[in-house]
C-alpha cells in the first residue's frame, strides 16, 4: 500500500444508538436471579448504562458460549455456492500480461475469536469475504475460537516472553517475536505458517475483535493504570491497550480497526428466553458493556471503531437475530457477508478505492441484502452533501466507484458552459 495516500484520522465513527422495540414474545421470561439496577436508563456508548426496552439487568451465573460442531461447515447450509459467488464478486486484478509492474499489496491482519475464525476452512470467514471486495488485498487470519483479549484467570503472572497463551496478548507477543512463536502455536501449525508468511513491518491494517469470551469468562472490564502488568493483563480494557501498544511498536505505519463484540441473545436449555446483550450480565457487566469498553480503547488509541452491537450500520437485533445468528451468538454466512461488506468500506476509503460517502452512508437491512451487490450512493446526493467526494468521483479517481455516463455527460456540459 502506498503509505503517502493514507488519510490519518484520530476518531471516525461516533456510535449513535437506535434501539427500537422488538416483536419477540417475552411472556415466559425466566425470573432474574439478581437485579443490578431498578432504574432503566438509555443505552449509550459513552455511559455504562444498564438496560434497553425498560428492562433491568439480569445476572446469570455460569454463562457459556454455545459450541457448534459444524461452524466451519455452515456455508453449505446457508449458501452452497458461496465460494463461487465470492470469486465472481472479487475485484479484478491486472494479470502479468496486462501489467508487468509489481502490484502493491494491501496486507490485512485479523486478531479475534470465533466470529472471525468461523468459515476459515472454506473461505467463508469475514476476512476472506472482505478481501474479495478490496483490490490487491491479502488477509492473514490469526483468530482462534474461544479466545479472549485477556490473560486467562488460571495464569496469575504475566511475562510476555514466557507466557505462551493463544489469547490476544499471547498471539501479539508471538507475532512480535517477544515470545517463542513455535511454542505458542505448537498445536496450530497452519496458523504458524500463516504468521510466518507476513512481517510485522509489512502490515497495513489490523482488525481486532474480542469481548464475547472475556464476557463468558467473567473477566474484569478495566483496572487502574497504576496496577502491575500482571493485574492489567487480566482486565479487558487494559489487555487490549497492552496488545495494541505492542503492535504499534512493530507496525508503526499500520492502521488499526477495533471491532466490538456482536449482539446476541440468551436462552435456557428449554429454549426459554432469558435476555439479550443489553440486559444479561455475568456479574461484571453485560456484553454491551464490553462493547462500550472497546469504544473507550478506540478513542484512547485513536483507531477506527466498527460497531457490531448497537445497530449503527446494520439491523442485528432481537427481531432479526434468527437471520443473523445461527445459535443466538455466532454469525451466519449472511451475517458474515454483511459485516465483511461494511468492514471493506474502511479499507477501500483509506486506499482511495471508494469515496468517503460509501463508508458513511452504507447501512444494511438483512431482508434487503444481496451478497453480490456493490454499494452505490446516489450521485445527486453525493454532489450536494459530499462535494469533496464528488470532485474526485466525477473525475474517475475511485476504481470501485465510477460515475455513470449520465453524470459524466452533465459534468462535461457544465465544464463546456452548456
Amino acid at each position: 500500500m502506498k503509505k503517502n495516500t493514507k488519510i490519518l484520522l484520530s476518531s471516525i465513527m461516533t456510535l449513535s444508538l437506535f434501539l427500537s422495540g422488538c416483536s419477540l414474545n417475552k411472556d415466559n421470561l425466566l425470573e432474574p436471579t439478581e437485579y443490578l439496577s431498578d432504574t432503566p436508563t438509555e443505552v449509550s456508548l459513552e455511559n455504562n448504562d444498564a438496560a434497553a426496552d425498560g428492562q433491568s439487568i439480569v445476572v446469570v451465573e455460569n454463562l457459556f458460549e454455545p459450541i457448534l460442531d459444524a461452524l466451519e461447515n455452515d456455508t453449505a447450509k446457508d449458501n452452497p455456492s458461496a465460494e463461487a459467488s465470492q470469486e465472481e464478486s472479487k475485484p479484478e486484478e491486472n494479470t502479468a500480461e496486462e501489467n508487468t509492474e509489481p502490484v502493491d499489496k494491501v496486507n490485512i491482519v485479523f486478531f479475534g475469536d470465533s466470529q472471525i475464525a468461523n468459515g476459515r476452512d472454506d473461505g467463508s470467514d469475514i476476512p476472506t469475504i472482505m478481501s474479495t471486495r478490496i483490490p490487491n488485498s491479502v488477509v492473514y487470519n490469526f483468530a482462534i475460537g474461544g479466545s479472549t483479549a485477556t490473560l486467562e484467570s488460571s495464569t496469575s503472572s504475566y511475562d510476555p516472553a514466557t507466557t505462551h497463551s493463544t489469547n490476544f496478548l499471547g498471539l501479539v507477543n508471538a507475532f512480535a517475536g517477544i515470545a517463542d512463536r513455535n511454542e505458542t502455536l505448537s498445536e496450530l501449525p497452519g496458523m504458524l505458517n500463516n504468521m510466518n508468511s507476513i512481517a510485522p513491518a509489512d502490515v497495513d491494517y489490523y482488525f481486532i475483535e474480542y469481548g464475547a469470551n472475556d464476557f463468558f469468562n467473567n473477566m474484569g472490564l478495566d483496572c487502574d493504570a497504576y496496577q502491575t502488568r500482571d493485574v492489567q493483563a487480566h482486565y479487558f480494557y487494559n489487555a487490549l491497550n497492552m496488545g495494541i501498544n505492542t503492535l504499534k511498536e512493530i507496525s508503526p505505519n499500520a492502521t488499526f480497526v477495533l471491532m466490538t463484540p456482536f449482539y446476541g441473545i440468551y436462552v435456557a436449555d428449554d429454549g426459554t428466553y432469558i435476555g439479550d446483550s443489553y440486559i444479561v450480565s455475568n456479574g461484571v457487566g453485560t456484553l454491551s458493556d464490553y462493547a462500550k469498553k472497546v469504544g473507550n480503547v478506540s478513542e484512547d488509541q485513536g483507531t477506527w471503531l466498527f460497531d457490531g452491537m448497537f445497530m449503527t450500520k446494520h439491523d442485528l437485533y432481537l427481531d432479526t437475530a434468527g437471520e443473523y445468528l445461527m445459535d443466538n451468538l455466532h454469525l451466519t454466512l449472511k451475517g458474515r457477508q454483511i459485516m465483511a461488506r461494511l468492514l471493506a468500506h474502511i479499507v477501500n476509503f483509506q486506499e482511495q478505492n471508494e469515496p468517503y460517502c460509501y463508508l458513511d452512508t452504507d447501512k444494511i437491512k438483512i431482508a434487503e441484502f444481496d451478497p453480490n451487490e456493490y454499494y452505490r450512493y446516489d450521485e445527486g446526493q453525493m454532489k450536494e452533501y459530499y462535494p469533496e467526494s464528488w470532485e474526485k468521483y466525477i473525475k474517475g479517481v475511485f476504481p470501485l466507484a465510477q460515475p455513470s455516463q449520465e453524470a459524466l455527460d452533465a459534468y462535461n456540459a457544465e465544464q463546456n458552459g452548456g
